[in-house]
């Protein structure tokens, strides 16, 4: 079977960063700001940025309804910070008329641990997303982040935050083939949570080809 393609949803935000995690794990990446090149991929991931501006250029570029659509066909999809809110079914503190592509049974809760300078670093304990470097902690960077507020009953739990008045918080999430992070993996080294992802992508792929 070749190596999937990974799409990495192209209108705003960190982009090229989540490029090169994809890149560095060994799959093909290509950028998707079309209807054509949504309907060409194995797997997508919606990168962090601004929610309110990515909620504008999805219905500029007429995407919404064709990311739901591969949303319910089961498209894996990975979504980071903004990524998140655009994937979760309920948002809270979202501004006027705000819309999400949905799919994950999550509350969020934008900008949830405050503006850019509230912005943070912190030590998570993820287990479910695998072994990092020498078992180290998966270091997680918080950039006017949101946070899950409540979940429904078929999302697992990847990550919460372990200390400080945040402590608890769910910062990682994962329903089916649908995955997303309040924080950005794409910054740094540790790529555990693209290879997470990747290993979903590859799972979903190998269950369609039995069924064909």
């Amino acid at each position: 079977m070749s190596r999937p393609l990974i799409g990495v949803l192209a209108l705003q935000g960190d982009v090229r960063e989540h490029t090169h995690a994809l890149q560095a794990c060994g799959v093909d990446v290509v950028p998707v700001r079309r209807r054509s090149e949504l309907a060409a991929v194995d797997g997508l991931v919606i990168p962090g940025g601004e929610s309110t501006t990515m909620d504008r250029l999805l219905k500029v570029f007429e995407l919404y309804q064709p990311l739901r659509e591969r949303i319910a066909d089961g498209l894996p999809v990975y979504g980071s910070c903004a990524g998140m809110i655009l994937l979760a079914d309920r948002i809270l503190d979202g501004v006027g008329g705000q819309a999400t592509v949905g799919g994950l049974d999550v509350t969020v809760r934008r900008n949830a641990f405050g503006r850019q300078v509230d912005s943070f670093e912190e030590d998570l304990d993820a287990p479910l997303l695998g072994a990092g470097p020498m078992d180290e902690p998966l270091h997680a960077v918080f950039i006017r982040a949101p946070w899950v507020e409540a979940v429904g009953a078929g999302v697992e739990v990847l990550a919460t935050v372990r200390s400080g008045p945040a402590a608890g918080r769910i910062v990682a999430v994962r329903q089916g083939v649908l995955m997303a992070t309040a924080f950005h993996p794409e910054i740094g080294s540790d790529h555990r949570v693209h290879r997470a992802f990747i290993d979903l992508v590859r799972a979903h792929r190998r269950r369609e080809h039995t069924r064909r």
